[in-house]
């Protein structure tokens, strides 16, 4: 049995990852199925969990990090605060963190077999 989309994993909807989790594990799943079949390899199908999920925990990882930079929160003191707005004035002026924060928005490169 193979998972794909939410019924694999739960994403916090910061950056609407689910709907991207789940096109590229429809993707890699597609494509192991296609080189089980076809060339008779389970190479693919093999590494489908260890491939999807470690594009998850990515997801995840930026998901959770846009998520404290763009919400108060009720534990929140003034050092989070400045910590936060911190965050926000780097980001706000070096090109290679919006880069970065555009790459993980928009959706890391896809990693085919």
């Amino acid at each position: 049995m193979f998972l794909a989309g939410d019924a694999a994993h739960i994403v916090p909807p910061t950056g609407a990852k689910g709907l991207n989790l789940a096109a590229s594990d429809v993707i890699m799943l597609s494509q192991a199925l296609r080189e089980f079949y076809r060339d008779h390899s389970s190479a693919g199908i093999d590494s489908y969990s260890e491939r999807a999920l470690s594009r998850v925990w990515k997801a995840e990882r930026f998901s959770w990090w846009f998520t404290s930079i763009t919400h108060r929160f009720p534990n929140m003191d003034g050092f989070d605060r400045r910590i936060q707005m911190a965050e926000l004035d780097y980001i706000r002026g070096s090109i290679t963190a919006q880069r970065s924060l555009a790459e993980n928005y928009v959706g890391l490169p896809l990693e085919t077999i």
